[in-house]
């Protein structure tokens, strides 16, 4: 008992808020947003393009907030775009629930991508606001794990939820984040949490997140690793839905259970595969962790089965874990110290796979059927470990110093 009082009081009452929001928040969107693919091909006309391109602009907004949702917290505080964003959320799920129009669903997801941009990194920076230095990567340890804990449960729920009523995951979504928005703002309030300007950094604009994609050579071609990758990575929250329905019988609750696996995987899994990539360099964890995701993406490929499907799915998690840390590593080494956050801004230019990723897919998944998708996007995933390496020689040979080195000041 005393081990877990101590626990409690290591952290500031506003970051354990948002860690077991983060908990609440993941589980309620899990219920829902995982099987918008199959939502909209059941409850709209929408080819399976078009469902695809409007999943991905939600990515693609996401981009662009990205840049915005930092200095708008800095300009006007962190407590207002939080809570902002978390109300419009709301009512994004509503809009699901009771749309008709590919268009008004289109618009939907690209707001549902601003709020998801603005939300996640300016909570992120109220939870360095409030806690020191030396406990930092503790506490994004424990909001990494909130994640996973609440994509563990939430699509089990929206399964049975959608048993009753296809619209029923979105409005109980809906209802979670409205009792998570109200309990958060209460508590901001009572611990006087009005505005935190936190550590000065770097302001990131477009001007600046282009300048470095210009000039940066080595910065380029991780990008476009990352675009490669976001790809592949994409097709598990997007056409693998509908894929796993076409293939095997209930799909739609295997698709359930196959998110939920890669949450559980990565809770388990990630310390033991994290102390294995320290050992290691940071290309060395994206190449082996890029080699995980097409093994994976060939299992799905040749899944006739519940059995195949999730030791696929396990497979393409362990990339997850190895390539999601590891390239972080790689752009905080790479990064000049005066610039981090113009960078780590610039690095979200990666997203663009995310909107290209379920596009893509669709009109594939459509044209040639879920196997040959597959086959494309673990040849992504091995392509993209090429541009990686070839950043790598490009770094070493403008600095005179590998990336596994001190970061440039």
């Amino acid at each position: 008992m005393s081990r877990v009082r101590a626990l409690l009081h290591e952290f500031h009452p506003i970051v354990w808020s948002l860690v077991v929001g983060t908990v609440f928040v993941r589980a309620a969107s899990s219920m829902s947003m995982p099987f918008l693919f199959l939502y909209l091909s059941k409850q709209t006309d929408m080819d399976l393009g078009m469902i695809g391109l409007t999943i991905g602009a939600g990515a693609l907004a996401g981009t662009v907030g990205g840049f915005f949702g930092g200095t708008l917290s800095d300009k006007i505080g962190r407590r207002r775009v939080m809570l902002g964003a978390l109300y419009v959320w709301m009512f994004v799920f509503v809009g699901f629930a009771i749309g008709k129009s590919p268009l008004l669903f289109l618009l939907l997801n690209m707001l549902g991508g601003l709020c998801r941009s603005f939300y996640e990194p300016v909570s992120q920076a109220l939870m360095a606001d409030l806690t020191p230095p030396e406990k930092r990567f503790r506490v994004f340890g424990l909001r990494y794990t909130a994640i996973n804990v609440g994509v563990a449960v939430g699509p089990i729920i929206g399964a049975m939820l959608a048993l009753t009523s296809a619209v029923l995951p979105f409005l109980v979504t809906a209802g979670c984040y409205f009792l998570y928005v109200i309990s958060l703002q209460m508590m901001l309030n009572y611990f006087g949490v009005k505005k935190i300007e936190g550590q000065k950094k770097e302001a990131v604009s477009f001007q600046r997140a282009f300048e470095v994609v210009v000039k940066d050579k080595a910065f380029r071609l991780y990008m476009v690793a990352g675009v490669l990758g976001a790809i592949g990575y994409s097709q598990m929250s997007t056409t693998l839905a509908k894929y796993a329905e076409m293939s095997v019988v209930d799909g739609t609750k295997l698709f359930a259970i196959l998110m939920s696996v890669n949450a559980v995987v990565v809770i388990l899994m990630q310390m033991p595969l994290t102390r294995w990539a320290e050992k290691r360099t940071p290309l060395t964890s994206i190449a082996v962790g890029n080699v995980m995701y097409a093994l994976g993406d060939v299992g799905y490929a040749i899944a006739g089965s519940w059995t195949m499907f999730i030791i696929a799915m396990i497979v393409f998690t362990f990339g997850e874990i190895l390539t999601f840390t590891a390239s972080d590593v790689l752009i905080d080494r790479m990064a000049p110290e005066h610039m981090r956050g113009t960078y780590y801004g610039a690095k979200s230019f990666s997203n663009l796979g995310q909107f290209i990723g379920p596009w893509v897919g669709g009109i594939f998944l459509a044209s040639y059927g879920g196997a040959p998708l597959f086959y494309a996007v673990a040849a992504c995933s091995l392509i993209s470990t090429a541009f990686q390496w070839a950043g790598q020689r490009v770094y070493s040979k403008e600095t005179g110093k590998s990336i596994n080195e001190a970061r440039v000041v």
